[in-house]
């Protein structure tokens, strides 16, 4: 038996995106239902980043969700560079003004799923034949399968929050559709540890055996990563092996105060960087991962999605408040523009600090040559603090 709901907004996909724009939203008392094809469980328990933006901290406070995040998250500063053993930190309170939050991304979705939950939010989780329709026409509406039964909302808006692999990108016509990547030939092995982390601060290291990154969620949990083949077998990659590998890459100092132990999550991530074109088709919208991908070396995946759920947000608002559609017809425009500069940085980074199998003697002393210019140059290092803490909206 079909059944039909009616609402302003309806948001596909329920990830820290997704949840922040219909808390957003509500708070402007615009009405909106989301679904899922995950259940709750699910998105809360997925690892994901651990840096935010001042602007991304500034949203959550702006939405009502900040107050754990203000209690238990990491003020940080600054973080270190380090290439073959030769260490730099750029100092981003100095640099900028701004600082950056160390809180997990799985400690944000679980902020705004209590919130939103609270506030009796409409939820369809385990949906299935997810399919935007009539995007073009003044009430689109989506199509989907929820315990069997097939189920319609009807909406004005759509927002697509629903990832890669979701079905909103795929809803925009082929001859309409531009899609650009770049695809790494390399992953990342990421553990997480109930130690303390090996530095106050994050350390991104480039060696001659390939990338590591030392990061953390807490006082007491630690995240840390090496580069390894994308292909490899979890299964070789023994919790003494990692230990080792991330000594060596991390260097003599460092790995001094590396606390060792038994990792309870070990993966292995592929890197891409993705953009699609245009970021809006009638009157569905894209944010966060349905539109682009980073690669996680500049900490950029969740902040990005957060800028394109603000800039979404502004959008939708001053149409319901004030009948004004200027960001509406604007928007794709204006997050695209940002986009793309995020999409040079986490390249830029990427490019810098990992062993690329193709790269010749010539590629790898370019590599050595960026880092000593951010070494010795402020100006360098200024804009590298400036990207990091996160580009205006605009």
């Amino acid at each position: 038996m079909a059944g039909t709901v009616k609402t302003q907004v309806c948001i596909i996909g329920s990830g820290p995106s997704g949840l922040l724009l219909s808390q957003m939203l509500a708070n402007a008392g615009i009405d909106s239902v989301l679904l899922d094809r995950q259940d709750r469980s699910y998105i809360e328990g997925r690892i994901r980043a651990g840096v935010l933006e001042q602007g991304t901290v500034a949203a959550l406070e702006e939405a009502g969700a900040a107050d754990r995040l203000h209690r238990e998250g990491l003020p940080h500063d600054g973080f270190e560079l380090a290439f073959d053993g030769d260490r730099h930190r750029i100092d981003i309170k100095a640099l900028t003004g701004k600082s950056v939050m160390v809180y997990g991304q799985t400690e944000v979705t679980k902020d705004l799923f209590n919130k939103r939950e609270a506030a009796g939010q409409v939820f369809y989780f385990n949906v299935d034949n997810v399919k935007p329709t009539d995007l073009k026409s003044a009430t689109p509406s989506v199509h989907f399968t929820h315990e069997g039964e097939q189920q319609v909302i009807e909406c004005d808006y759509i927002a697509g929050c629903d990832g890669f692999h979701g079905a909103s990108r795929q809803a925009i016509p082929k001859d309409v559709l531009q899609t650009f990547e770049r695809v790494y030939p390399f992953g990342w092995l990421g553990i997480m540890v109930d130690k303390p982390p090996v530095s106050h601060e994050l350390i991104y290291a480039n060696h001659e055996r390939g990338f590591a990154l030392a990061s953390m969620r807490s006082e007491t949990r630690s995240r840390y990563y090496v580069q390894c083949d994308v292909n490899d077998d979890l299964a070789s990659w023994s919790d003494d092996r990692f230990w080792e590998e991330l000594a060596i890459r991390l260097g003599p100092d460092a790995a001094a105060n590396l606390e060792t132990g038994a990792s309870f999550e070990k993966s292995i991530a592929p890197l891409r960087s993705f953009v699609a074109e245009p970021m809006r088709y009638g009157n569905m919208f894209l944010a966060g991962d349905a539109a682009h991908i980073v690669p996680p070396t500049g900490a950029k995946g969740l902040n990005l999605a957060v800028a394109d759920v603000r800039l979404l947000s502004r959008a939708l608002i001053a149409h319901y408040r004030d009948a004004n559609d200027h960001y509406i017809d604007t928007y794709s425009e204006t997050v695209l523009k940002r986009v793309w500069k995020v999409e040079r940085f986490s390249w830029q980074l990427s490019t810098m600090m990992h062993q690329f199998p193709e790269n010749t003697g010539f590629e790898k002393r370019m590599q050595r040559a960026s880092f000593d210019d951010i070494q010795s140059s402020e100006t360098a290092s200024r804009a590298i603090a400036e990207n990091y803490v996160g580009l205006p909206l605009e």
